[in-house]
């Protein structure tokens, strides 16, 4: 058996261990933050890719993405224990065995992308899927996570650099409605992930994890949501104003009036349920933000 390789300890074999693999990669996340990538090159003026190098970035990002969660689980393995959302994580559970083998497997991830990104795209690109990496398993998981309540507002700068790769693929000289949307990209991920955080409140408090809510309560933390919100919807319009169409500003305001709605159905009601709407809101305003981006740019452009 190599180094990073473990015995799956449910009855389910090959299925079991696919959906461990899931589990550990954070595949989900990764998918997103390639269409994130996507939206970036969709935005940006300059030359038309193909669709291999589309395909390389897309890729580039997903299997980045996927060594930073991965990292995220391996190096948590002491606070997911100590918290019922995560427990059920592979690391945790003992279906995989978190030993140094998955520290190479990781990094390998890691090069692979950025060198694919390098040599299909160009340097500046393969800097921003490195970047965005770095912000997740290092700034996020390592410096700043059981440090300061601030840990997700820079955290969130790795769905940044994704839009930022996008945008550097098509030309080094990026441009402003990439450079916006990865400032909605920022400003997205506290909003985000403070409804989660509120909703597992006592799970980061047993954690010892100082995210917002548990330093000052889920009802000031809601109010602290809908200014961000406010602000981050705002933003998000800005790029009406560059040269983005009326299907890119419709899928703005919608996604983001939802958002808004169920941030002040928060505030009133700062309980558990209304803080997970809040949190699948921010998941669909952020799908119908990238969509609209994407079509809005095949369709009018």
């Amino acid at each position: 058996m190599s180094t990073v390789q473990s015995t799956v300890v449910s009855e389910g074999g090959v299925g079991a261990a696919i959906r461990q693999g899931l589990n550990l990669f954070k595949l989900r996340i990764g998918v997103a933050i390639a269409f994130t990538a996507l939206a970036g090159i969709a935005v940006t003026p300059g030359r038309a890719l193909g669709a291999a190098e589309i395909a390389a970035l897309g890729f580039a990002v997903l299997i980045a993405s996927a060594a930073a969660g991965a990292f995220n689980q391996y190096y948590e393995v002491d606070l997911d224990r100590r918290m019922a959302r995560t427990r059920g994580r592979p690391f945790v559970t003992g279906a995989l065995a978190p030993n140094a083998g998955w520290l190479w497997l990781i990094a390998l991830m890691l090069a692979g992308s950025v060198a694919s990104a390098a040599l299909a795209l160009n340097s500046l690109a393969a800097l921003f899927v490195f970047l965005g990496a770095f912000f997740y398993a290092i700034v996020y998981t390592v410096w700043l996570k059981r440090r300061t309540w601030f840990n997700i507002v820079i955290g969130g700068l790795a769905g940044s650099f994704a839009v930022l790769a996008g945008a550097a693929a098509v030309t080094p000289d990026l441009g402003v409605v990439a450079i916006v949307l990865a400032v909605v990209l920022f400003l997205w991920t506290p909003s985000h992930f403070w409804c989660l955080a509120m909703a597992y409140r006592e799970d980061y408090a047993a954690a010892g994890v100082p995210m917002l809510p548990v330093l000052i309560g889920n009802a000031r933390t809601a109010r602290v949501i809908l200014a961000n919100t406010v602000a981050l919807v705002a933003v998000s319009a800005l790029p009406a104003f560059f040269g983005m169409g009326w299907i890119y500003l419709a899928g703005a305001i919608a996604g983001g009036t939802l958002f808004i709605a169920r941030n002040v159905e928060m505030v009133r009601v700062p309980s558990r349920a209304t803080a997970m709407r809040c949190f699948h809101a921010s998941l669909l305003q952020l799908a119908l933000l990238l969509t609209a981006s994407i079509v809005d740019r095949a369709l009018l452009a």
